[in-house]
């Protein structure tokens, strides 16, 4: 019995020395309850976020689509690197999940929403049913900036990043098609205005030098120590 209970020991801290990274994961108990609460301010004021260019973008349900597909995207990218590289790990999580810290507290402090979501029905086709349902849980506020479009742009930065993805060429270039079909989505579903996409793109170009300089830094000193 103390040999087989020696054996758990050693298994476990196997698993934790091997998966010990998991930590970061549990950003999801401070984002989810926080996130949650903001969509509760449905019925209070908030400010509009509506310039004339997002009029002049049409409603198209077929992005739905690649809507989804984020959930889908961020996931898997996590998961590949949580298994396959822990340094690309942190920096993403790193990425990921300051962005939406900020925008929390952005929309906390500056409430915020859109007004320009058409009629449609959901009869139609299977995309306006979809859109219907995704309307249906996720109401029109807390919008700036776009979390869809951040960790989207997250997302294909660690790809890019990544020396084993960089030997497939077709998956970054797939990333990065996938990266900017999410972002249109956004605007195309009438989820965002395009102030919500440029904010969270102005919000990516700051944190990314965080993330990610120290590891150019410390790869150009090894570089030029040769």
């Amino acid at each position: 019995m103390p040999v087989q209970k020696g054996k758990e020991v050693i298994l476990l801290k196997k698993l934790i020395r091997k998966y010990g990274h998991v930590w970061m994961l549990s950003y999801a108990f401070i984002y989810i309850p926080w996130f949650t609460r903001l969509q509760e301010n449905i019925n209070k004021p908030y400010h509009v976020m509506h310039t004339a260019l997002d009029d002049m973008i049409p409603f198209e349900e077929i992005f739905i689509v690649p809507y989804l597909m984020w959930f889908l995207y961020v996931a898997a990218t996590l998961a590949f690197f949580f298994f396959r590289n822990r340094d690309d790990y942190y920096r993403l999580c790193t990425f990921l999940f300051t962005g939406m810290t900020i925008s929390l507290l952005v929309c906390s402090l500056f409430p915020n929403g859109t007004d320009f979501r058409p009629a449609i029905d959901p009869d139609k086709n299977i995309f306006c049913y979809l859109v219907s349902r995704l309307w249906s849980i996720d109401p029109c506020i807390n919008v700036f900036p776009s979390i869809h479009v951040y960790n989207s742009v997250g997302v294909h930065i660690a790809v890019c990043h990544s020396e084993e993805l960089k030997k497939h060429p077709m998956i970054v270039r797939a990333s990065g098609i996938l990266m900017v079909l999410i972002c249109l989505a956004t605007m195309f579903l009438k989820q965002h205005s395009v102030i919500d996409v440029v904010g969270a793109l102005l919000m990516a170009s700051v944190i990314y030098p965080i993330a990610y300089a120290p590891e150019a830094e410390k790869k150009k000193k090894y570089e030029t120590s040769f």
